[in-house]
């Protein structure tokens, strides 16, 4: 028997769908199978889509660790949001695009303390547009590393997405790989590195969030390059 762990704030979602498929059989007839059919396929998704599995995050000198799960959507140098206050120009900025079947519960990508947070009352343009790093509805966390180092770690709402939850203050500290939030339903988180940053993964590469290691801190090598095969 496969058993999924659910993320709490699931729960909710997963009863609504639960109780209008009971009143789609109760209906009866033709109608009620197929409503009924409908919602129990729905349900389902809806509890793998709150999925929460536990994940094994590796350790090490200036590992960053991918935020989410879904595809790397873009790699690119830009500036962070300017709701945080870093002084930061220009950083190397890794997205993660999260489908509706991606798990979409986020994790901290480095060991800190979060300086500050902001929210931002954006639009809900596709996550996958380049454009709703700017003009999306977002959730910022401003995080600082042991040594000064500082990075933002953005979760972006989507088309369809219309909540992001993060549960954590300002001024508690994180380890990598420590869920921080989730958003609802399909996404895009932003990691903004320094310059001296080397990115380990490219576009079009699957990461596993609290596992995939996206970047390297601190490091003179060149970017890692991929290759299709």
């Amino acid at each position: 028997m496969v058993k999924i762990k659910i993320h709490p704030k699931g729960w909710p979602f997963i009863i609504f769908f639960a109780a209008v498929t009971s009143l789609f059989f109760s209906i009866g007839g033709l109608t009620g199978q197929i409503l009924g059919s409908i919602g129990s396929l729905l349900t389902v998704w809806c509890a793998y889509f709150f999925r929460d599995p536990d994940r094994i995050t590796p350790i090490g000198p200036d590992l960053v660790i991918s935020p989410a799960d879904g595809l790397i959507q873009s790699v690119k140098d830009c500036s962070p949001p300017e709701e945080l206050g870093m002084k930061t120009k220009t950083m190397r900025r890794v997205s993660v695009f999260m489908n509706v079947f991606d798990c979409h519960v986020n994790r901290s990508p480095v060991d800190g303390k979060i300086r500050n947070s902001a929210y931002f009352p954006g639009k809900f343009f596709n996550a996958s547009l380049d454009k709703a790093s700017v003009d999306n509805e977002r959730r910022s966390l401003r995080i600082s590393l042991n040594d000064d180092t500082e990075i933002a770690v953005v979760q972006i709402a989507g088309l369809i997405a219309r909540r992001i939850v993060s549960w954590v203050p300002d001024g508690i500290d994180l380890k990598a790989g420590e869920r921080f939030g989730l958003i609802r339903f399909g996404s895009r988180v932003d990691v903004y590195l320094p310059s001296t940053s080397t990115v380990l993964v490219v576009e079009g590469q699957k990461a596993v969030a609290g596992e995939t290691v996206i970047a390297r801190l601190n490091s003179e090598d060149a970017d890692r390059k991929g290759e299709v095969r």
